[in-house]
């Protein structure tokens, strides 16, 4: 038998709920309001909530851009461009995102690029050169990296 979902919650109910929320993993001020708005929640309820989760440490942009930035990059491969963008979808200051990027270390950004670059050209397996150079390019685009060092690499691929 399925428990019914409750409804409403009290401010001292939906802080605990949300403190949980936050130590789970890093989140964004737009995912907090998100959930508090899925939880029924009044805009001055929210704000209340908001404030305590931002004394108690529990919600932090700086922090939660930082570690959106390095995960993005480690994890998933992504550039600079497409890290910026969806932190930019989701709200985040230009003085978060700036610190945020500067968690990348050069020498790992540029080595997680050749690698993907290589990968990404070894599995590409169409003969006409055009197309091939088409789809690598896209595809590092598509991934955030900045269009001179696509073009330039690809060129270099091209040599080999």
């Amino acid at each position: 038998m399925k428990k019914p979902t409750k409804t409403t919650f009290t401010i001292k109910e939906a802080l605990q709920k949300l403190e949980h929320f936050c130590a789970y993993q890093e989140r964004c001020h737009d995912e907090v309001v998100a959930k508090l708005y899925s939880l029924k929640m009044t805009g001055d309820e929210i704000d209340s909530i908001v404030v305590q989760l931002i004394e108690g440490n529990f919600l932090n942009e700086t922090r939660f851009a930082c570690s959106f930035a390095r995960g993005k990059h480690r994890i998933k491969h992504w550039g600079k461009i497409r890290i910026t963008n969806e932190l930019k979808a989701r709200n985040i200051s230009t003085t978060n995102i700036t610190l945020a990027l500067k968690e990348i270390s050069a020498e790992e950004y540029y080595e997680t690029f050749e690698n993907l670059a290589e990968r990404c050209w070894n599995s590409i397996s169409e003969t006409n050169i055009l197309k091939k150079r088409k789809k690598f390019c896209d595809y590092l685009l598509r991934r955030g990296y900045e269009s001179n060092l696509v073009y330039e690499k690809a060129k270099e691929l091209e040599e080999e």
